[in-house]
């Protein structure tokens, strides 16, 4: 079965890039012999017309997950035509040295999840067979003890990734900090970052018409693509960066000051420009306050105290309040 599929992807491939013009379905059908035995196997009533077009639809998405660039135009009949153009999947003479070399093979050691792996090692391979360099072995001694890794555990992280990559829209339910049920959400995904070990969404909001950023471990159920393009244009990957860390509370404009309780809340304690036992069950720390402080500090409950300011405590006891009613 393995064989059979591989060949019929290589010959659906070949017809793509070899014709200079569109090729209707019917044409990939008669063109090709996996295509022919499916549609008489359809005409003799041992399976449908859909079961060839749905083999014909995952063949075509399993060629753009390879990497082939396959174009879908409508002709002035209205007949929709495939083809892959040459000059549209042909790359230039890639180089690296081997410091590049090490510093890919490194970044490629950092995804645990078994689908990221196998494309991060499958894209080394093809690098590798082009004529890139294996890192050298002073570099690999060197830097031998570090295995970076970047921990998903939200079932939400791989629909989203799929998301951004092919900008489609999904949908999904998303809880608050300060809600008590979580609502739906109709969003154009940009990115997704990491940041102090939590995973977040930026892209446009449809309902609200403006940029959020969304905590993955907030979302709810399933994600739920959606059909259409984007309707709102996308930032460049700074803008969002630099929007995913204001959101998440990493751009500081003032100082807050908490109470935490001995031996809890170590990464406030990470963050403190200055900590001060209070008594033996309270220290005093100064922290940076900026956006989404307050949705963090919920998180630890009774542990945490906000002295100062009084913004941040109403904002964190009313935050408070919604979780204990809801």
């Amino acid at each position: 079965m393995a064989i059979a599929k591989a060949e019929r992807l290589m010959n659906l491939a070949l017809c793509l890039l070899g014709t200079r013009r569109p090729l209707s379905k019917r044409e990939l059908r008669e063109s090709i012999e996996a295509y022919v035995e499916a549609f008489r196997s359809a005409e003799s009533g041992t399976a449908s017309e859909d079961s060839f077009n749905r083999m014909f639809e995952r063949d075509k998405d399993d060629l753009r997950e390879l990497g082939l660039v396959i174009e879908t135009v409508e002709n002035l009949d209205g007949e929709v035509g495939y083809l892959a153009r040459r000059d549209s999947n042909r790359l230039p003479p890639i180089t690296f040295d081997a410091e590049e070399a090490a510093a890919l093979g490194l970044a490629a050691k950092v995804w645990q999840q078994a689908r990221l792996a196998g494309a991060a090692s499958g894209a080394l391979q093809k690098l590798r067979a082009a004529g890139m360099p294996e890192a050298e072995d002073s570099y690999e001694a060197q830097h031998s003890a570090l295995e970076p890794r970047i921990p998903v555990h939200e079932a939400a992280f791989e629909p989203l990734m799929l998301a951004c990559r092919d900008r489609r829209p999904v949908v999904f339910d998303y809880r608050k900090a300060n809600a008590a049920r979580p609502g739906q959400r109709t969003v154009e995904p940009w990115t997704l970052e990491c940041w102090r070990g939590h995973w977040y969404l930026a892209g446009w909001d449809r309902d609200r018409a403006a940029e959020r950023v969304f905590r993955l471990s907030r979302i709810t159920g399933r994600v739920r693509s959606r059909a259409g393009s984007f309707t709102a244009p996308v930032p460049d990957v700074v803008t969002v960066r630099e929007t995913v860390e204001t959101w998440a509370g990493e751009t500081a404009t003032r100082t807050a000051r908490i109470r935490l309780r001995s031996g809890s809340g170590y990464p406030l304690r990470a963050r403190a420009g200055s900590v001060r036992e209070v008594d033996g069950d309270w220290d005093e720390l100064e922290i940076p306050y900026g956006h989404g402080l307050d949705a963090w500090l919920v998180e630890f409950g009774p542990d945490v105290v906000v002295l100062e300011p009084a913004d941040l405590r109403a904002d964190v006891v009313d935050r408070l309040r919604a979780v204990a009613k809801g």
